[in-house]
């Protein structure tokens, strides 16, 4: 196998899905587990690194919104696009049962349930992307609009602007 790193859950998903990835591992700091280190360690551009949150809407429930490494999400955006009136972060304790992931490790692909996905219009600009393979230390690589279609995303604006 050589030094291929061990495939996860949500590779095992896009192989069965027959989409092309790249799994690339890089160096977890505990004490930075935001994607602006993820980026400096994978020598990318962080408006190519995805993180994966998790929202709750006073309507729907749980959903789950990608956005660039660099932005926020913006609630009222991501309410509007949800057909919430409001929504926000679930408690950092509530992650791992929700969706089997833990912080920094948190993929929008084989969460325990499906959950509603809205992923950041501008992803589509890029021809590939990186977001969590689902534990600390190693990104995928994939094309966006192969995984909005994947993960019935919605595509929209759901991030603050870009600092």
């Amino acid at each position: 196998m050589g030094n291929n790193p061990a495939k996860t859950n949500a590779a095992r998903l896009l192989d069965a899905a027959r989409i092309p990835y790249r799994l690339i591992p890089y160096a977890v700091d505990e004490n930075h587990l935001e994607a602006q280190h993820v980026a400096d360690e994978l020598g990318e551009d962080i408006n190519t690194v995805y993180k994966t949150l998790v929202l709750r809407g006073d309507r729907h429930g749980l959903m789950v919104c990608v956005i660039p490494g660099n932005r926020e999400i913006d609630l009222k955006k991501a309410a509007r696009a949800s057909g919430n009136k409001k929504v926000e972060m679930i408690a950092m304790r509530e992650l791992l049962p929700t969706t089997g992931y833990i912080r920094g490790g948190c993929s929008p692909i084989g969460m325990k349930k499906a959950l509603p996905t809205y992923m950041q219009e501008d992803a589509l600009a890029l021809d590939e992307f990186f977001i969590s393979a689902g534990v600390r230390g190693l990104q995928i690589a994939v094309s966006p609009s192969a995984l909005a279609e994947y993960t019935g995303a919605t595509v929209c604006d759901v991030a603050t602007e870009s600092t």
